[in-house]
């Protein structure tokens, strides 16, 4: 059995541990309800903006955009990762890379090339340690996400669709469900297709003012923009949230863990005790 002296020090660093895991819970709380607000003021723009897309794709106006035509062979494959900057957030970024890295498997077998586009550190720490192309990458985001910090990262794989260096563009990330449950998905950016929203009803199509070329064009670039800024909002609620939940398990483990050595302690103190209690009577027997 260890020492007292020995026990009592872990006993301090594991209290010492939980001090820090039971502040990290708390800010992560905090900052759970700023990214929360965030990522559900950023929803009804990115849905809206998806829908108008979509029907776009259905309607036949006098120009069609590069984004709204299917390519007939699909050779080359763009893949936006969006992960986070720290650690400490339980399986939020092991999940979401697990997916990515799956289906990367599955269009290599395909003979299919993939370039990727990283946001975050460790989703570009891994894409690097896996050898993977990485196109273009952002880290640093803080806890705030700013538009114009990524409009530099997306425009890579942008015109690399437009140069025809890459076929489909994809963006993986973590959607928040609610603050226990948050899952990895994966969405097609491009092309557009509007199938999976269902098709309008009738036949119709849009007035453009002053003509169909600026305003699809401007369309088009506001619909990647807004999904990707809405992919990084809902990545950092989950990542509050995933960081918040795991602190206070590590927390609770912790108090846990200072429990059983507490317990040990009072038993090697007792036994110490019981010890000496022992040989005084010994020897006391023994002078008499």
């Amino acid at each position: 059995m260890a020492g007292s002296k020995e026990i009592r020090t872990k006993i301090k660093s594991v209290e010492n541990t939980r001090k820090i895991t039971k502040a990290m819970e708390m800010v992560a709380a905090s900052k759970m309800r700023k990214a929360q607000d965030r990522m559900r003021a950023s929803r009804p723009y990115a849905e809206k903006i998806r829908n108008v897309a979509a029907h776009l794709s259905f309607a036949n106006p006098e120009y069609k955009h590069p984004y709204l035509l299917k390519r007939d062979v699909v050779k080359n494959i763009g893949l936006i990762v969006v992960s986070s900057d720290k650690g400490l957030c339980g399986g939020l970024n092991t999940n979401m890379l697990r997916l990515s890295v799956n289906q990367m498997k599955n269009w290599e077998a395909e003979g299919k090339a993939i370039s990727v586009s990283a946001i975050g550190n460790k989703g570009f720490s891994f894409m690097n340690r896996v050898g993977a192309n990485v196109k273009s990458h952002i880290i640093g985001l803080g806890d705030v996400p700013h538009l114009e910090s990524l409009i530099g990262t997306i425009k890579v794989m942008l015109d690399a669709y437009e140069a025809g260096e890459i076929d489909q563009l994809y963006v993986c990330y973590t959607k928040f469900i609610n603050t226990m449950k948050q899952e990895p998905v994966m969405q097609q950016l491009l092309p557009l297709s509007g199938e999976q929203l269902g098709s309008p009803k009738g036949h119709w199509d849009y007035i453009y003012e002053p003509e169909a070329k600026p305003v699809v064009d401007q369309l088009m670039m506001r619909y990647i923009e807004s999904l990707v800024y809405n992919a990084v909002a809902e990545n950092m609620a989950s990542e509050q949230s995933s960081r918040m939940v795991a602190m206070k398990s590590a927390s609770d483990n912790a108090k846990e863990v200072i429990g059983d050595l507490k317990l040990v302690y009072n038993k090697a103190r007792q036994a110490a005790i019981t010890k000496e209690i022992s040989e005084i009577v010994g020897g006391a027997a023994a002078v008499s």
